[in-house]
């Protein structure tokens, strides 16, 4: 397929946004990167809180902090080009992946599990999409740079950040402000690169003893990129987020915290029938803790927060209508959720034990409304389809056994419920009446872990080993999205029981001056695993059956990193996935191939230099047109490696500098979990084929913080 025939189908709906060339978005990034030295030559008396420096190097691995725990900071520049959604960044880190949809917004997979199977939290509250097909993912809504942490908790090793996390938790935070007296920060970057990329962010924060003050925004676009053939493929975007603090802090030990913020955004999808428009966020929060309360009871923390999600599709702001097909004309649909939620929990502390108990409530409304006609769906009224309601109480204890020796368990209990309000199910002459309308569906699931920690005397090491439990109630796209539920069934949502997760997690770190080493296994049995199956259904469009198997997974991570030489770096890093259905003996679909990651750095003095070499194996064991709610497999997918580049130079503590170029031998490859690309814009509709990834991509960024 030609760039030139991409191009040739310009929507005539499509907004009149600026195109910012690469040429001179460079010349603007050089020329506002002279400002900072001024500003940076010499630190405001108001500042009290110090100011941390800011690395010299581009990140390319990062090794477990803890067993199971991953904790890095999300604002360092990372390569592949810094993401621009939560799932790109996640890819970063060894046994995470993404099934693709384009430039933006995919959706991430941890050991080749996939969505409500990976609990992700934002500042602790829950942010859920609205599309019945995951366009607008959770991550999809969070900026990574805006947080100051990130933690990743792999396997069903946690059990205060809510129910399921049967793959693991992942959390974006934003920390408190400290200022001992009156003063100011301000943290802010610009990136720019091929295929009109142009970033921007500003973060600041001022405040004293009393509280603070912290504001955050940024913006981000890109223009549609070219794959290593050198044809176009649909993938433009633009977003932005704004996001306001407000902290009062009337002693060291106290904090009441009040945030609220916004954000929107629009990305059309080669692999989609329809493009997003509309990513509308609105969110609220608040927060208290305590701390030093006492001998015993040493800390309290209550939160309760509000997070809403307005998202519309079309076929007609970002392409144009196919004119042949179910899309030959303009429509659209829009979508919303209401997501509310509060946690409650306690730490207590003794001389070798410490216990963390509470209880959390979750809520969250899902509405639609959709039409033919362009803009025609903003005269409809809102129709709710579902209800999901869900509270838990939980406790995890760590046993300072001995010096060397820690005992961490958990236990966690959960009443999930679920309304179905849809009086019908399909549209026009094939709508039916819905025989589960106004019915509510109800489970009691039970969860937890036991793990054990033992620091080696012989050597500067950790093993340790755990097993964990999760029963996982169905989300809405599981209960709602599918054409029907298992043979014989009523539909997906009366019949789709929840998964029931064992695992056994096992695995070392060892660290040295020059070398850290690390490796983590899993082995576990899913009873009930939710499985989507894909058929043609003609003139109707593809239909999707949900059902229950069981089955079986396990694999790993490995990495190193070597400190060759006082200037000289290498790293390593593997990450392996496996499943099968034991049901039907064949593959578990949606699986990451072996991938493995080897990088080279040098740094010297404030200039770092650094190659990352990606190699992903060929991927065969498949289950053809079976997966999930967003993609399906479509084939054995070949293996690939791409190179890339990267150097930065650290002006001083305030100011940096970095370059990269990724994927610089314009290799043209395709992700194996990735969605086929859309007839609509010109791919086959008889031979689906994956969406190949972008070809040389340059960038450059500039960090400043003072």
């Amino acid at each position: 397929m030609s760039s030139s025939r991409i191009r040739a189908r310009a929507p005539r709906f499509m907004p009149n946004l600026s195109r910012i060339r690469y040429r001179h978005a460079l010349s603007v990034l050089c020329g506002t990167a002279l400002t900072p030295f001024a500003l940076a030559a010499t630190d405001t008396a108001l500042h009290d809180h110090e100011t941390n420096e800011i690395s010299p190097t581009v990140i390319t691995a990062v090794a477990p902090s803890s067993p199971l725990t991953v904790v890095t900071d999300p604002k360092d520049p990372r390569q592949p080009v810094p993401a621009s959604d939560g799932a790109d960044y996640l890819k970063t880190i060894p046994g995470f992946s993404a099934i693709r949809a384009g430039g933006t917004n995919g959706d991430p997979v941890l050991r080749g599990m996939f969505g409500s199977r990976l609990n992700i939290l934002t500042n602790g509250s829950l942010m859920l999409g609205a599309c019945p097909n995951r366009m607008d993912a959770p991550t999809s809504y969070i900026s990574p740079e805006t947080y100051d942490r990130l933690t990743v908790i792999k396997g069903p090793q946690s059990v205060q950040w809510g129910p399921g996390s049967s793959a693991g938790t992942v959390l974006f935070e934003r920390e408190p402000e400290h200022f001992g007296e009156l003063g100011t920060r301000v943290n802010a970057s610009l990136l720019a690169g091929s295929n009109g990329r142009f970033d921007k962010l500003v973060d600041a924060a001022a405040g004293g003893q009393l509280g603070y003050v912290r504001v955050i925004g940024n913006q981000s676009r890109s223009d549609d990129y070219q794959d290593g053939n050198g044809d176009t493929v649909p993938s433009r975007w633009e977003k932005w987020n704004g996001d306001v603090t407000l902290g009062w802090t009337p002693d060291a030990d106290t904090l009441l915290e009040l945030t609220a913020g916004k954000g929107d955004g629009e990305a059309r999808y080669a692999g989609r029938g329809m493009d997003g428009s509309q990513f509308k966020r609105e969110s609220l929060g608040l927060r208290f803790e305590k701390s030093n309360i006492g001998d015993v009871l040493d800390k309290v923390e209550a939160q309760v927060y509000y997070n809403y999600a307005d998202h519309v599709m079309d076929n007609y702001n970002l392409r144009n209508p196919s004119g042949t097909g179910m899309m030959a004309s303009a429509m659209a649909s829009n979508v919303d959720r209401r997501t509310m939620g509060a946690r409650l929990k306690a730490t207590w502390r003794w001389d070798d034990v410490q216990l963390i108990s509470g209880i959390d409530a979750q809520t969250n409304e899902h509405r639609a409304r959709s039409a033919s006609g362009v803009d025609t769906y903003k005269a409809l009224p809102w129709t709710k389809d579902a209800d999901f309601h869900n509270y838990g109480i939980f406790s995890e204890l760590t046993w300072y056994a001995a010096q060397q020796d820690r005992i961490i368990g958990g236990a966690r209990l959960d009443r999930a419920s679920v309304k179905d309000y849809r009086q019908s199910t399909g549209s026009g002459m094939m709508a039916t009446a819905n025989p589960t309308a106004d019915k509510t569906r109800a489970d009691t699931l039970p969860s937890g872990f036991l793990r054990y920690e033992h620091d080696l005397t012989s050597a500067p090491a950790t093993v340790y080993a755990g097993l964990g439990h999760v029963q996982r109630f169905p989300d809405y796209w599981e209960l709602f999205s599918p054409t029907s539920g298992p043979e014989g069934s009523v539909n997906a949502y009366d019949s789709i029981k929840p998964e029931k997760t064992t695992q056994f997690d096992f695995g070392i770190q060892y660290k040295t001056d020059d070398l850290e080493a690390w490796a983590s296994g899993y082995v576990g049995q899913v009873r009930d695993y939710i499985l989507f199956a894909y058929s043609d259904g003609g003139m109707m469009g593809s239909t999707s059956q949900a059902q229950n198997i069981d089955a079986r997974i396990m694999g790993g991570e490995l990495g190193a990193a070597y400190q060759l030489t006082s200037n000289w770096k290498a790293d390593a890093t593997l990450a392996y996935a496996w499943g099968k259905n034991s049901s039907d003996g064949t593959a578990l679909p949606q699986m990451p191939p072996l991938e493995t990651r080897l990088g080279l750095s040098y740094t010297r003095d404030a200039w770092s230099a650094g190659a990352l070499w990606r190699v992903v194996s060929k991927q065969t064991r498949i289950d053809l047109n079976k997966g999930n709610v967003v993609g399906k497999d479509l084939d054995e997918s070949p293996g690939f490696g791409v190179f890339s580049l990267n150097g930065a130079y650290r002006v001083n503590k305030h100011l940096k500098l970095s370059a990269g170029v990724d994927n610089l031998l314009d290799k043209n490859y395709a992700e194996h979990l990735n969605l086929a690309g859309n007839a609509g814009f010109g791919f086959s509709a008889d031979d689906p084929s994956a969406i190949n990834e972008p070809g040389r991509t340059l960038w450059t960024r500039v960090d400043v913080s003072f």
